[in-house]
Parts: structure tokens; C-alpha cells; sequence
């Protein structure tokens, strides 16, 4: 099965999202979470934190992101395990450093994300980046 991560970049509020070109096989033209394959010895953090260098040109420890959820999807009729990631520091502007992979990127609020590829992820976004009160 192919394993995929996503990761969650959140400041003030704010989540970055990339824009996934109408060319793309799963998922075509719809905004999402940055992220990619698992390579063959990588675990999830370390993965994640090689997608996002790749993708937006940051730096992402691995030991400064948190699981947020896994599901199973079959994007283009093959089994996918997708594991979203919350990012809680990172270092360098994020760009698009991927063209091929998206077609634009931004930050978008969490009270009003666009549709995702996954629905639960967005709802477990958007419950989990919600400050806490009390």
C-alpha cells in the first residue's frame, strides 16, 4: 500500500494550502494540504519534513510536527494511506517550489477553508488548530 503524508503549516490562525493543477491524476484542481509519497526506510516525520523542503523550501524538524489523522483513500482506484500532520514550527518562507506538483499556494483561515481532497481532514483541521477557551 502507498503511504502518504500531509502537513498542516498553521500561523495566527491561518493554514497554508497549495493548489493541485488541473493536470494532476488524484485529486485535480482542488486545494490541499502540501505533502507526498513515503519513500522506501522513512518514517512518516522524516518524510514529511523532505516533502515540505521539497514542495514549499522549508525546514521542518522532525520532532516538531504531531499526527493529526490517517485514513484510507483510493484517489485514482489504488489503496492509499494518507497521514496528516499538524507542523508547529518550521523555518523559511514557504514558496512555491514545486510547480509541477501545484499550481498556486496560500493562507487561508481556519473558520473558512475551501474544500479539501478529504473532508475529515478538514473537519480534524479545523477542530484541532481552534484555539482552546477556558
Amino acid at each position: 500500500m502507498v503511504e502518504v503524508v500531509v502537513g498542516a503549516l498553521i500561523r495566527e490562525g491561518r493554514v497554508l494550502l497549495v493548489h493541485r493543477g488541473p493536470g494532476k491524476r488524484a485529486y485535480p484542481n482542488v486545494w490541499d494540504l502540501p505533502g507526498g509519497v513515503v519513500e522506501a526506510g522513512e518514517t512518516e516525520a522524516v518524510a514529511l519534513a523532505r516533502e515540505l523542503h521539497e514542495e514549499l523550501g522549508v525546514h521542518v524538524g522532525t520532532t516538531s510536527s504531531s499526527p493529526l489523522c490517517r485514513l484510507s483513500v483510493r484517489p485514482a482506484g489504488e489503496p492509499v494511506l494518507l497521514s496528516a500532520w499538524l507542523v508547529h514550527d518550521w523555518q523559511g518562507t514557504p514558496v512555491n517550489a514545486a510547480p509541477e506538483e501545484h499550481d498556486d499556494l496560500g493562507w487561508f483561515d481556519l473558520e473558512t477553508l475551501p474544500p479539501l481532497a478529504h473532508e475529515l481532514v478538514r473537519s480534524t483541521l479545523s477542530a484541532a488548530a481552534r484555539p482552546r477557551r477556558g
